[in-house]
């Protein structure tokens, strides 16, 4: 079932995760955030209302560059832990440095496919929602009905503002989450 997706962000604590996953620096690395969200279903739509955040920092990588990311083990296990302990769906939020429209890399959505059938197994079918942020916009995917089958985030609310996401990330039949790799 095709449902609408948002995203509410308090407006400082939205900026406080872009400035985080968006720092000026003269060497640009990918960065992440978790934020901690309760799901709110309505007939059509589904709100991920923010609950908490926290930055993952430079131990919380086993690998970093201007183009990819690995977490460490206790990173992950560390952010699945405490939306259990919340009671809540995880987000996983990252950057991309690189200019142009903000959508999922091919890296990002092969990750994918291992990690959020971990994360549905462990916060025992809770929404999981994945967030990337570049300095044009943002994209969204979330995972409802099953670990295997995105749909777009439509946008954040801050404040009564509604930010519009690209859903530029391709998700049909030809898109690069459907394909044998």
């Amino acid at each position: 079932m095709t449902r609408r997706v948002l995203l509410n962000l308090p407006p400082d604590v939205r900026e406080a995760i872009w400035q985080h996953l968006l720092p000026r620096r003269t060497r640009p690395l990918e960065e992440v955030a978790f934020i901690f969200a309760r799901t709110e279903k309505t007939n059509d739509t589904t709100t991920f209302d923010f609950a908490e955040w926290y930055p993952v920092g430079r131990k919380g990588f086993l690998s970093r560059s201007g183009y990819h990311f690995e977490l460490t083990d206790e990173a992950r296990g560390g952010a699945i832990k405490r939306a259990h302990d919340l009671g809540a769906s995880l987000v996983e939020a990252h950057s991309h440095i690189v200019p142009g429209v903000a959508c999922f890399s091919q890296s990002d959505i092969l990750g994918f496919r291992e990690f959020v059938p971990h994360v549905w197994w462990r916060l025992r079918s809770r929404p999981y929602l994945a967030l990337v942020v570049s300095r044009s916009g943002f994209d969204g995917l979330a995972w409802f009905d099953s670990p295997n089958i995105p749909q777009y985030l439509d946008g954040i609310t801050s404040d009564g503002k509604f930010l519009y996401s690209s859903k530029a990330t391709p998700l049909g039949k030809y898109s690069y989450y459907d394909q044998q790799i």
